[in-house]
């Protein structure tokens, strides 16, 4: 059902992005009058807070308005998302989500909002490089062959951390348990530092931080980085194969950053955000200031970023049936 909810937003997205009438073109000139709201579901210098005020330093003064951010913490980030999800369809407030926004409906029964009714996409801002799988130092495993053997050898034993329920980094950790045939133990945080404080004090085995996250720790030898997440290396950990290159065939499982309007938001203020943001990512600053992040600018279609999240929502229905997940 969620699939052809999204094939159909997918459409109307799609029909309502024609080029733009005469009529459009001056009322998108007119757009803004006013500050726009960017509602962020996580705390403050979490990183969605953190890439939202990378691009919007360009993307202000390119719209001529000022960017107000309101983080709306809780729930996961459903909050924040449904603050957006049932805002007014003017143009003046927008979500800002991570890849988590595509777990929810497997995690939760009661997702106060409809995904594919009641927002739509404008664009992909930004990607990251991955994430990295990274185990205590102590733990009898030197490369990904031989933590699948330990983990074969001990089913269920191994625990993992996660930045909480349904988290990007659950999502990546199960991908690899699903696809490595093995059963992991997840043990959840309120967010990334406190799983990764764990997994160097010897707490848990192992997690899925993002990659720039653990490079500190790498280097100073209090977490072993066995494998990225990425289809390709990063420079930064340059030694650090790939998943899919470390045995675990066609692993690939990256985050990304995304930005919403409610539903029934005017084409022509899509377009227009989607196109300033698109070149606020390409500006050399802000493109340093990502990498600094570990993040490469995006600036996708609106039907891009439909597809990604048509994809997402069905890998996650796969990997939470394996999971044997009820929504609570």
């Amino acid at each position: 059902m969620r699939t052809k909810f999204l094939a159909l937003a997918s459409l109307l997205i799609a029909a309502t992005q024609p080029v733009l009438t005469r009529a459009a073109v001056i009322a998108a000139k007119d757009y803004p009058n006013k500050f726009i709201r960017i509602v962020v579901p996580y705390g403050a210098g979490a990183g969605p807070d953190v890439v939202g005020r990378i691009i919007a330093e360009k993307l202000g003064p390119a719209l001529g308005t000022n960017i107000v951010f309101e983080n709306r913490g809780g729930g996961g980030g459903m909050l924040g998302t449904e603050i957006v999800a049932k805002s007014a369809p003017d143009g003046y407030t927008i979500l800002l989500q991570t890849a988590a926004y595509a777990t929810y409906p497997y995690f939760f029964k009661n997702v106060p909002y409809d995904s594919a009714k009641d927002l739509m996409p404008v664009t992909l801002a930004a990607k990251n490089v991955g994430y990295v799988l990274v185990v205590n130092p102590s733990l009898p495993a030197r490369s990904v062959k031989e933590l699948v053997a330990l983990a074969k050898a001990n089913p269920a034993k191994l625990n993992y951390g996660t930045a909480g329920v349904g988290s990007v980094m659950q999502m990546a950790a199960e991908l690899f348990a699903h696809m490595s045939a093995i059963k992991l133990q997840p043990v959840h945080y309120t967010g990334v530092p406190a799983a990764l404080s764990d997994t160097i004090s010897g707490q848990i085995e192992m997690g899925f931080p993002a990659a720039p996250s653990a490079l500190p720790f790498m280097q100073a030898g209090r977490l072993r980085v066995l494998a990225i997440t990425a289809d390709k290396r990063w420079n930064k950990m340059a030694d650090t194969p790939t998943l899919s290159e470390a045995g675990v065939k066609g692993y690939k499982y990256i985050g990304w950053y995304g930005f919403w309007f409610a539903a029934g938001t005017p084409a022509e203020y899509v377009a227009r955000i989607q196109g300033e943001v698109a070149r606020a990512v390409k500006d050399p600053v802000v493109q340093r200031k990502l990498e600094e992040q570990g993040l490469e600018g995006v600036g996708s279609t609106p039907q891009e970023l439909a597809k990604i999240i048509d994809e997402e929502f069905a890998l996650n229905k796969k990997l939470t049936a394996a999971m044997g997940i009820v929504p609570q």
